[in-house]
């Protein structure tokens, strides 16, 4: 084989495994602009999720003789780019670490996002953290690319009273902590 050919095959394939891996490198969404944070603050950690949101059936708030179904919490698995368990996701919300630390979260801003099945897109300020790890620092958090989760369709009655629905999803979690 030709040397300078060589040459260029082996800088060919530098080029692509070096595109490759740079695309496992993560990078800030692309996200409505009211669900974008505040400026000041940089990506500190990607975390896909997976789990269910719970629902209870209850009374509706502006008629007790009808029912539906009421959020009641997340429970979901959080892991590293590489599928690698790192923590959980519960009511709160909260995020766990299993270094440790927490960071508790407030909506602030929300989106429909691009699937008319799927739970919100959301943006949240830490209302507080805690510990020493990846969480302690986080100021904001986004809930992006949403699979499943919402409500049953179908509603409830009175025979389901507190019955507790486990709807399957998942999304992807974006941390934000100040620019150092």
């Amino acid at each position: 084989m030709n040397p300078c050919a060589t040459a260029v095959a082996a800088a060919s394939l530098a080029a692509i495994l070096a595109g490759c891996a740079a695309s496992n490198v993560a990078t800030n969404p692309l996200v409505p602009e009211n669900l974008k944070v505040p400026a000041g603050q940089t990506l500190s950690l990607v975390s896909p999720a997976t789990g269910v949101q719970i629902y209870v059936c209850g009374a509706t708030k502006t008629d007790p003789a009808r029912f539906e179904w009421v959020f009641k919490a997340p429970e979901a698995d959080l892991f590293d780019l590489s599928g690698k368990k790192i923590g959980k996701h519960y009511a709160g919300p909260t995020w766990e670490s299993n270094d440790g630390s927490k960071v508790a979260g407030e909506v602030k801003a929300r989106d429909d996002g691009p699937a008319a099945t799927a739970i919100p897109w959301l943006m949240l300020s830490a209302k507080s953290t805690s510990g020493k790890g990846v969480f302690s620092q986080t100021q904001s958090i986004q809930r992006m690319y949403t699979v499943g989760g919402k409500a049953p369709a179908a509603g409830c009655n009175r025979a389901q009273l507190g019955k507790e629905a486990r709807v399957p999803y998942k999304a992807t979690y974006y941390f934000y902590a100040a620019e150092p």
